[in-house]
């Protein structure tokens, strides 16, 4: 635990968008990059400060050296009002899904924002792109759904493959990877203390008792940039000859 902070009074805040445009409530890679540049830039030092989001406050800490960011990504739910995921009111765990006549099992949760978890032998790249896209807008996911396909290892590592609400297939997501660790977790396969394997890296989760995640993960510099006002100007267009 970073420490206890005050949900609504907030010291940075961040606004997050998906490729396709649409506004994502919580991204955990992205507010380890959004923490990573405060430190570089000097507005946040080695002390503990918060980032006020659409899917909720979180408290993050740069180590001393810049390339490692602790996040508290928040209470994890896995309560179908709260995800939302359609039908009574439950914890959604260990539920049935059919795609294209595929038997899967999922779990649900959320983070502030959707995940669905499918329980899977060999999660791979074939298999997110081939059912991810259909599991986000399954009809039961009202508001479209992140999509992990994962394999528990052993008692503190797991596996995933995401299919990301907006995005696509990605190779690393923060979100997805306190999803996915809390349902191992939940469903008792796993220790609070749980390493995330994907292609793109590995994420620490830990849980406390009451299912609250703290991400702790890489963060790289790899370049500066400068975006003149020119861009964001008149677009000049010619008429063809």
């Amino acid at each position: 635990m970073l420490g206890p902070h005050d949900s609504n009074v907030c010291n940075f805040g961040l606004q997050i968008f998906n490729p396709d445009g649409s506004e994502a409530e919580k991204s955990g890679n992205g507010l380890r990059i959004f923490a990573r540049y405060l430190w570089d830039e000097g507005f946040a030092g080695g002390k503990p400060f918060t980032v006020e989001t659409l899917g909720g406050a979180v408290a993050c800490q740069v180590s001393p050296d810049g390339k490692s960011v602790k996040v508290e990504m928040g209470e994890v739910s896995f309560d179908s009002t709260a995800i939302p995921v359609a039908g009574v009111q439950r914890e959604v765990l260990n539920e049935d899904i059919e795609i294209n006549g595929h038997a899967m099992k999922f779990c649900a949760a959320t983070i502030g924002n959707p995940h669905c978890v499918v329980l899977s032998k060999h999660p791979t790249s074939e298999e997110a792109h081939g059912y991810g896209p259909l599991i986000e807008t399954e009809p039961r996911f009202p508001n479209r759904t992140n999509v992990q396909f994962m394999k528990v290892i052993d008692r503190h590592n797991i596996r995933i493959e995401i299919w990301e609400r907006g995005a696509g297939y990605t190779l690393a997501s923060g979100s997805s990877s306190t999803a996915a660790a809390a349902v191992a977790h939940k469903l008792g396969l796993c220790e609070p203390d749980i390493m995330v394997h994907m292609p793109g890296g590995s994420l620490n989760i830990l849980f406390n008792k009451g299912f609250f995640a703290t991400m702790t993960g890489p963060a790289t510099k790899i370049c500066d940039g400068v975006m003149t006002e020119e861009m964001f100007g008149k677009r000049v267009s010619f008429a063809a000859p």
